[in-house]
């Protein structure tokens, strides 16, 4: 009767144990999440203000031009530059993407733990994991052209 009541013990303290680590995780994945969403706005903020500076300097080299103050030539080039720093901000949309996918990954690893920790609660909503691995493919840009998946 004994070495029952201290399995029975040693089992009730490891299940407690399992529980605390599961849930210790599933705060940890949870976490990161909320980091992730937060670099999604840092990424859209600073996205608005490079766009906006950019088109903004586009603009000032435009009426300095229609102005007489600007020659076509230094324009065509400064405009060219300009061009190719917009297209790089093709950028952010790429990185929130891959943020979203990630984010949804990470809801649907803390969702798991928590239904396998507490297996009797059958009323739990659980997001369903994205099926493809990245949603994501193009790993480099070249000037003009982005593949989005």
């Amino acid at each position: 009767m004994r070495t029952q009541t201290m399995n029975n013990a040693t089992a009730s303290c490891a299940s407690a144990l399992a529980l605390a680590a599961a849930a210790d995780l599933q705060d940890n994945l949870l976490t990161a999440t909320n980091d992730l969403e937060r670099l999604q706005t840092l990424l859209d903020t600073s996205h608005e203000a490079l766009q906006g500076g950019f088109f903004g300097a586009l603009q000032l080299l435009q009426d300095l031009h229609d102005a007489g103050r600007l020659d076509a030539e230094p324009l065509g080039e400064a405009r060219a530059h300009l061009a190719s720093a917009v297209k790089a901000l093709q950028f952010q949309d790429m990185a929130t993407q891959l943020i979203a996918h990630t984010s949804r990954r990470l809801h649907n690893c803390a969702d798991q733990m928590a239904r396998d920790a507490f297996a009797d609660d059958d009323m739990a909503m659980f997001e369903e994991a994205p099926l493809r691995p990245n949603p994501v493919t193009q790993s480099e840009m070249d000037t003009g052209f982005i593949e989005l998946f």
